[in-house]
């Protein structure tokens, strides 16, 4: 210690009143640029673009309101766990009197639990709840029918608050752009499900044009980015506690990059021109006009889409007034039925083009997305998101529906893993044996699977949670909006089939589309591995592109 104290002592002599004044001055320097950089990031925005490093900079300096939402979301689980808990030795009491539906009650009793914790929580746990409804091959089939009701259960926010959205995104009084502006938002029969990222508001410009205006609710950027924050550390905190190598935070970075680019109109502007343009050579393939001039991030405004919605027309052609049994009733029903069936029809093939042809699919391919126009016409709604698809994999999709109609499992699976479905290394002959049990007892009626699609595809799901298969955006995309238009063509006709509806779509792509792809999977169908023709299909072939 002495020898410590005489070498400050000697520094401290050897250094004049000048030097240690420019110190002090370097330290204050040091200090002052400290400052200035904490001042920075506590005046740096929220993001405009998602970026995982930029969103933790932002919410560090703010650990006060991290800390809060994640009481709050703490709390809303902790009280659904006990709820689920409760109703779990509510179930046990119960069961003895009905076991034959204690599972899925208890499923669904979770899924409502769920649900309503996800509709406290706000805006970007409704749209895990809603991706979620969409996965019954992860979470359930009744667990995903009780989320599936967010769709119609969200909260709405006053006018008054969408009306100063309007006037500060465009510059002026809504009266300078809009002679009128309904009252109350858009209902879910008119337009669309009330969403939770905006509300839509049907108007008539200046000029007499009958639009939809659509308005983001109010503080939501910063709402959203929070939460897929929190959700990130909590993906984080899981990985290191499960040991996973693969890193869980990318699926929160992913949902992130999706719902921040919703919450920018201009892009979904482009999006909806963009469809336009590609589905334009397709007449019957409608998306509404946008007017660029009344848009802008938080307000977008489009064509209104003047059709029935598939809930209207599924109401007409099943209710029939009391007491009302008269020949008028029963066309109108008729009626209404056939359109129901047109739209549906219209609906598959318009997949399929999105599928096999433009490969530019629509990514909310849900009912409330649709109108069927009074010229026949299927118009799509929401573009807050597309999917493009590579073409390998629109080829490899096309395969896989053959393969599904020729009952080849062996062929399917090699188109499955050619979609990047099945993980490299899985057990191919394994694989193929599941879906061969699976789908084995599949009956064919004129060549075609006489089963629900829906059907179908609980099978290949249950498989492909087996095996952990990858489900890619656009495949996720075909099933779900095939399964949703068969749903709403059975409400018409029991007997509708969507293999039947979709396979002479396939078979036309297949006869005209002179590629080395399409060849090579026309030559796996009217031909056996001697190379011998199988002429039952090719004159099934033949039959359905009749049709055509």
């Amino acid at each position: 210690m002495a020898c410590i104290g005489n070498l400050l002592e000697r520094i401290l002599t050897e250094l004049s009143g000048v030097d240690l004044f420019v110190a002090d001055l370097k330290a204050m320097e040091a200090y002052a640029y400290y400052l200035y950089y904490l001042a920075k990031l506590w005046t740096k925005p929220l993001p405009e673009v998602y970026d995982p490093e930029d969103v933790a900079d932002y919410f560090t300096c703010r650990p006060h309101v991290v800390a809060l939402r994640l009481l709050e979301v703490f709390s809303a689980f902790a009280s659904a766990a006990i709820r689920i808990r409760t109703s779990g030795v509510k179930k046990f009491y119960m069961s003895s009197m009905d076991k034959s539906i204690g599972g899925d009650v208890a499923q669904y009793g979770f899924g409502l639990v769920l649900k309503e914790t996800m509709l406290n929580l706000g805006p970007t746990f409704i749209k895990v709840g809603q991706s979620l409804s969409t996965r019954p091959d992860i979470i359930g089939s009744e667990i995903s029918k009780a989320l599936s009701e967010l769709h119609d259960q969200i909260p709405p926010f006053p006018r008054t608050l969408a009306m100063e959205i309007i006037e500060d995104e465009l510059g002026s009084p809504v009266e300078t752009y809009f002679s009128h502006l309904s009252e109350e938002p858009v209902a879910a029969a008119s337009f669309g499900q009330v969403d939770f990222l905006d509300h839509v508001y049907k108007g008539c410009t200046v000029e007499g044009i009958n639009v939809a205006v659509k308005v983001q609710r109010p503080n939501l950027r910063h709402v959203v980015v929070r939460d897929i924050y929190i959700l990130r550390l909590g993906l984080g905190l899981l990985q290191k506690i499960a040991k996973r190598k693969s890193d869980l935070r990318l699926y929160a970075d992913e949902l992130g990059k999706g719902l921040v680019g919703e919450l920018d109109y201009t892009l979904e502007a482009a999006n909806a021109s963009e469809f336009m343009q590609a589905h334009a050579p397709f007449p019957f393939i409608r998306a509404p006009k946008v007017y660029q001039h009344l848009s802008r991030k938080r307000v977008l405004t489009m064509e209104w889409m003047a059709g029935e919605s598939p809930r209207d027309l599924i109401d007409m052609s099943t209710t029939v007034s009391i007491g009302d049994g008269s020949d008028y009733s029963k066309r109108k029903q008729s009626d209404a039925r056939r359109r129901l069936l047109d739209l549906v029809n219209k609906g598959v093939e318009a997949s399929l083009i999105q599928l096999l042809e433009t490969g530019l699919l629509h990514a909310d391919p849900h009912p409330g997305n649709l109108r069927y126009t009074s010229t026949g016409e299927i118009g799509f709604l929401d573009f807050g998101l597309l999917c493009r698809m590579q073409k390998k994999h629109q080829f490899a999709m096309l395969a896989s529906i053959v393969h599904i109609v020729n009952g080849d499992w062996s062929l399917l699976v090699q188109a499955l893993t050619e979609m990047d479905v099945v993980r490299p290394g899985t057990n191919i002959r394994r694989v193929t044996m599941d879906l061969e049990d699976a789908l084995g007892e599949v009956e064919f009626k004129d060549g075609i699977p006489d089963v629900k699609f829906s059907k179908v595809l609980g099978k290949i799901w249950s498989v492909a949670l087996k095996y952990h298969f990858r489900m890619p955006p656009y495949y996720t995309l075909v099933l779900r909006s095939l399964a949703s238009l068969e749903g709403l063509a059975v409400a018409a006709d029991p007997k509708f089939k969507t293999f039947e509806a979709a396979y002479p779509f396939v078979v036309r792509k297949l006869l005209t589309d002179n590629t080395a792809a399409t060849r090579r999977i026309l030559h796996l169908v009217v031909l056996n591995r001697r190379k011998e023709f199988q002429w039952q299909k090719l004159a099934l072939f033949l039959r359905t592109g009749a049709t055509r």
